[in-house]
């Protein structure tokens, strides 16, 4: 599969790419587990059918120690006994979150909630940043069929 768009080599989408980019990094320093972090890219990217993002995210998550058995059940994670309970309260957050059209009323009151018992507000900040960024990048892939498999941990970071 070829790209539709080289999205680093358009000058547009190149600088807005560097802002984005620039803005993911700014959760790297936040208090809100690199893990969970990686699991909603991953959980978001496999709603969207984003497999560049799937490719990286899984990657990453194995990089940092993550393991395959936790990174082959995300898909399933509300049967699976690997998650914690805020790593469950993250990944609802993110499929409610992502899914924002399926529902009338955005996301549930009892899933902000949920995820409120688990984060402090920088916390919360930070992973609705993240959903709504590995969204923004599910989109422009997608969009333009970003071809996948080939991404090497750190690439972009």
């Amino acid at each position: 599969m070829d790209a539709r768009l080289n999205l680093f080599d358009s000058p547009v989408s190149a600088k807005a790419l560097k802002h984005i980019i620039a803005a993911g990094r700014v959760f790297s320093e936040s208090t809100l587990p690199t893990a969970t972090q990686e699991l909603v890219k991953l959980r978001a990217s496999q709603i969207n059918g984003c497999a560049g993002c799937i490719d990286m995210h899984t990657k990453e998550a194995a990089h940092a120690g993550e393991t395959s058995v936790r990174l082959n059940l995300v898909a399933a994670w509300r049967e699976a006994t690997v998650f914690t309970d805020a790593e469950r309260a993250a990944l609802e957050l993110a499929e409610q979150g992502t899914r924002i059209a399926d529902a009338a009323g955005g996301v549930p009151d009892e899933v902000w909630a949920n995820a409120a018992k688990h984060y402090d507000e920088d916390q919360l900040a930070a992973l609705v940043w993240v959903i709504a960024l590995i969204n923004a990048f599910n989109r422009l892939n997608v969009i333009t069929q970003q071809p996948a498999g080939d991404y090497q941990p750190g690439l972009h970071g």
